[in-house]
């Protein structure tokens, strides 16, 4: 799963390690020159400053010529420095440890093992292509870069250190982007059995997304755990949905309530929680129509069935491998009745994944499961840890 994703974080991790390695093998070039460098300083008795700074500065050309613009640019800050402080020396010995400090204070600044913007943009830019082909939101894109620049930019690593840094920081942004509201399903169903009323599930998306099976594998995940479920078959607009949604039951072992085609979805629902309370039964599962936005009669039938029902979750089932567009379908049914939690489909065909980080941060709801499969068990509970790790690391 998501194998497209964890490719493109992957490159991201390997291209930064190389530019810390390519500044490691700078820093061992001159530190060759290092010891060359003290010496000079060492010498020094009472050289005007601007002599001993161009003895310096050949020496740092021949061992490491890579790193001249860094050595003229420290060369150039501590200079004025250098001008300043000499008139204050009076001995020469205190002038030959200032120089030192000075010397210290250049070699420092070229052999800090440290990324600037400039070697990080790049690399960020390539990551920024990857993680939209991977459907990732540019929003989200955007924060994962100012993440990484924040932690990275600047900052000393040491050596051998420099991956575990990379893979720590990109850990913490994918975490904070999927920091959302956590629900406890479990809990829910416990609340609503200490107040002797089922637990009502209202299942809803666009179409195609696979919802009704969805129904099937989270009724399944339910009686796993020793809970009895019914469901209520309140598309009554497709074709052949009341049929699948009752096969789904009869290898469940559960009861479906159904009304004819074209029936009052609302009705369906509200028999469906009477049949439970009758029956004891702790959870109702309600399947809907397939809508959009623009089926303005089939919004307002999904908003009748949640203001006579009150479901305890109202839950978006999205495919997968919609990409991009899940960030808008999200949204539209989120400002149209109010997003609990999601379900993603599909999610063993989809190789980018994507749309998981970009539902989860920008919609700020909780992803409950994944469907990984065609069968009634192919269900996963999702755990933003886990699916992080999963994508820097396996």
């Amino acid at each position: 799963m998501f194998g497209f994703l964890k490719e493109k974080l992957k490159n991201a991790v390997k291209s930064i390690s190389e530019r810390f390695e390519k500044k490691e093998d700078e820093i061992k070039k001159f530190e060759e020159a290092k010891k060359e460098i003290e010496q000079k300083i060492e010498a020094v008795e009472e050289k005007p400053v601007e002599k001993v700074l161009e003895e310096v500065r050949p020496i740092i050309e021949e061992k490491a010529p890579e790193m001249k613009e860094e050595v003229e640019k420290a060369v150039e800050e501590v200079k004025e420095e250098v001008k300043a402080e000499v008139k204050r020396i009076e001995k020469p010995k205190e002038k030959k440890s200032f120089f030192k400090k000075v010397t210290e204070k250049i070699i420092k600044k070229v052999t800090e093992k440290k990324l600037s913007d400039e070697d990080l943009e790049p690399i960020l830019k390539e990551l920024e292509s990857g993680l939209i082909e991977a459907d990732v939101a540019y929003e989200v894109v955007k924060k994962i870069k100012n993440d990484l620049k924040k932690s990275l930019v600047d900052r000393e690593i040491k050596r051998g250190k420099e991956k575990d840094i990379i893979i720590n920081a990109l850990k913490k942004s994918l975490l904070e982007i999927l920091s959302v509201p956590e629900i406890n399903l479990e809990e829910l169903i416990k609340k609503a059995r200490s107040e002797n009323r089922p637990t009502i599930l209202l299942f809803f998306g666009f179409n195609g997304s696979g919802k009704t099976t969805s129904i099937a594998k989270i009724a399944r995940w339910l009686i796993d755990r020793n809970y009895t479920v019914a469901l209520a078959a309140a598309d009554t607009w497709r074709k052949a949905a009341i049929e699948q949604l009752e096969e789904h039951g009869k290898k469940l072992g559960v009861t479906t309530i159904k009304h004819k085609y074209g029936a009052d979805p609302a009705a369906i629902v509200y028999d469906g929680v009477e049949h439970c309370k009758s029956k004891g039964i702790n959870v109702l599962l309600g399947d809907t129509a397939g809508r959009t936005h623009v089926n303005k009669n089939l919004i307002d039938e999904l908003k009748k069935i949640i203001r006579v029902n009150k479901p305890d979750l109202k839950i978006l089932v999205m495919d997968s491998l919609v990409g991009n567009d899940a960030v808008q379908q999200s949204q539209i049914f989120n400002n149209a009745v109010g997003i609990d939690a999601v379900m993603f489909t599909k999610n063993d065909v989809n190789p980018r994944g994507g749309a998981i980080l970009s539902v989860s941060y920008l919609l700020k709801k909780p992803i409950l499961f994944l469907g990984i499969g065609q069968n009634h068990s192919d269900i996963v509970e999702f755990n933003s840890s886990k699916f992080v790790e999963q994508l820097l690391h396996e």
